[in-house]
């Protein structure tokens, strides 16, 4: 399976401006900018879009693993946080609600671990992971 995404930058880093396009359409000339990415201006950036990628990553590999041990969770809720620091990345911390009926707090710990460890975008990004969680069974 190959995916892409373009996207297309017109100017000088700081007064310059881009859009975001996606295969599936859901973006679609995007904006993206200097404000949008470092101050709070209208559009996108790629560190959203990191954390979107990896909260919706993480949450599908833990209900795969969760479903190898037959347990289906209720809802998986994973919010991401990416860290930017001199022009690094520096960690990528998710928050993670679950709601899992059945499952003993030492299944679901091994379960998370594992979902950090070996989602793709866990195995893509090479920064600190850090994964706190809280679960209602």
């Amino acid at each position: 399976m190959k995916r892409h995404a373009t996207a297309v930058w017109q100017g000088s880093g700081k007064e310059g401006k881009g859009n975001l396009s996606s295969q599936t359409g859901i973006l679609d000339n995007t904006q993206y900018s200097f404000s949008s990415r470092f101050e709070d201006g209208k559009g996108t950036n790629p560190e959203e879009l990191i954390a979107a990628a990896h909260a919706g990553c993480f949450a599908m590999k833990l209900s795969f693993v969760l479903g190898e041990s037959d347990h289906t969770p209720d809802e998986l809720k994973a919010k991401c946080t990416i860290t930017l620091e001199d022009g690094k990345i520096t960690q990528s911390k998710i928050e993670l609600k679950a709601k899992v009926p059945g499952i003993s707090l030492e299944k679901f710990e091994a379960a998370v671990k594992d979902a950090e460890k070996n989602c793709p975008i866990s195995v893509l990004l090479d920064t600190e992971i850090v994964v706190e969680f809280s679960l209602e069974s």
